[in-house]
């Protein structure tokens, strides 16, 4: 049983907590190691784990510590397993701590997810660093030499099981104040900031077949608020627009946030941890990938398609 530490600065579009979380509690649950999670804005970390406190320096959730990641950062032991989550660099004391030890410890820097071909081929590469150190890069991908994807042991089992059960998703969809209409699709909506998406509110309105568009809280309810020429949305709000019903939903943990993609029959998602989710629930997805500087994107995206 080894002991780990993941450290993450968190974003602004949740994307890495939502990564560096998941994979905690599946260390913890799964094969039983003991895992602190470093996190530098515990507001965040409160979206994805409601019961959490956003002021705690320390606190234990489904069996994985978190800690409040701050400056000066205090003195403790470095696990055995480190994980320094997209690029975020470790404090200089922890550093200077793993090589003081005197023990090897396996540092790895857990990067982005690409289907890119390069990606196998810099997957595992040592990068020394100073004080006779050593980090190695970890990619995770969807091809052999790639360091895979992050997926429960009984995930598909659970995801089976609660799609062939009709009362479960009726009531789970009750849960959030959605009662789904006889002959209507339904689609989940979690995108980043679009100004195309008023011609597609506009197709699904004016579609002869009804749909009910389920919106989980998110940046593009600014583009909602827009298109129905309104101020301000908030969870419980419904609105109905020709044949399209449009409901806005809390920000909801992860195994829920599951659940309502394994409703769906099209699923709207985007950046990288609700898109690999979107395919483990094994319904069509629309990705809405995060746009980087020099269009960089577009490689990643048609690398994708290609698999």
């Amino acid at each position: 049983m080894a002991r780990w530490d993941i450290f993450c600065s968190v974003v602004d579009n949740y994307g890495d907590i939502g990564v560096t979380w998941r994979l905690a509690r599946q260390l913890a649950a799964e094969q039983g190691h003991v895992v602190r999670l470093w996190i530098d804005e515990l507001g965040a970390f409160v979206r994805l784990c409601p019961e959490a406190s956003v002021d705690a320096e320390c606190q234990r959730w489904s069996g994985v510590e978190v800690r409040l990641w701050r400056e000066p950062f205090p003195a403790v032991e470095p696990a055995q397993v480190v994980i320094e989550a997209f690029a975020c660099q470790l404090p200089s004391a922890y550093i200077e701590a793993m090589a003081a030890s005197g023990t090897r410890r396996l540092w790895l820097n857990l990067e982005y997810l690409s289907a890119e071909d390069w990606v196998a081929g810099c997957h595992g590469l040592p990068s020394p660093q100073p004080g006779g150190l050593q980090k190695f890069f970890f990619f995770p991908g969807f091809v052999e030499g790639a360091g895979g994807l992050l997926r429960e042991a009984d995930l598909l089992a659970r995801r089976r099981a609660f799609q062939a059960d009709a009362q479960a998703q009726q009531a789970f969809l009750q849960s959030l104040g959605v009662i789904r209409e006889a002959g209507a699709r339904l689609i989940s909506l979690f995108a980043y900031e679009n100004a195309g998406l008023a011609g597609w509110l506009d197709a699904l309105a004016a579609d002869s077949q009804s749909t009910q568009l389920l919106v989980p809280q998110g940046k593009v309810l600014a583009n909602l608020q827009a298109w129905l020429g309104e101020a301000q949305l908030v969870p419980g709000d419904q609105r109905r627009r020709g044949n399209l019903l449009i409901h806005v939903l809390p920000f909801v943990a992860q195994d829920d946030y599951d659940r309502l993609l394994w409703c769906c029959d099209l699923n709207a998602v985007r950046g990288e941890d609700s898109f690999v989710r979107a395919q483990w629930a094994g319904r069509p997805l629309l990705w809405h990938i995060y746009p980087q500087e020099e269009r960089a994107h577009w490689d990643k995206l048609e690398a994708f398609l290609a698999i």
